[in-house]
């Protein structure tokens, strides 16, 4: 977002670091948030940004592992088919001196936030990217929300 200042803010303990409006306060130590995960959110535009390790899914294809990791998302929000998304593969991304692969990808889901009940779609563009760190055996996985239409 043009004009808005960032700063460098440390994740997993200072292992990485990432730079972002902010706007976002880390929840990571409010809410219980697995140690494979850093959770930010901007309450007052209900945005959140998710940082995760995850362990390398193998058995996934490199070009199709971050629509697989949107789908994974999909269904554990229980967001139905509501999924419309493109991919973008990064080249020349480089973990030491290792090949690391990278995507993008948007989704547009309808979920339930807690109590409000399935009835009570809000409609959310989610932005997820995947970067393979094959020598690490690990998948970073980060997920954006932005909040379209809130009931």
């Amino acid at each position: 977002m043009a004009g808005e200042s960032s700063t460098r803010r440390p994740l997993f303990g200072s292992t990485v670091s990432t730079a972002f409006p902010v706007r976002f306060e880390d929840v990571s130590n409010i809410r219980e948030v697995p140690d494979h995960q850093e959770v930010l959110v901007d309450p007052a535009r209900d945005k959140s940004l998710i940082f995760e390790l995850l362990d390398l899914k193998g058995e996934v294809e490199d070009g199709g592992s971050v629509l697989w990791f949107l789908r994974n998302v999909t269904n554990e929000q229980d967001a139905g088919d509501n999924l419309h998304s493109g991919t973008i593969e990064v080249i020349g991304l480089r973990s030491g001196e290792a090949l690391a692969v990278a995507g993008t990808a948007i989704g547009k889901l309808a979920v339930s936030k807690g109590r409000q009940g399935r009835e009570a779609h809000n409609i959310v563009r989610l932005y997820l990217a995947n970067i393979r760190l094959k020598n690490a055996a690990t998948d970073v996985v980060i997920t954006a929300y932005e909040p379209l239409l809130i009931k």
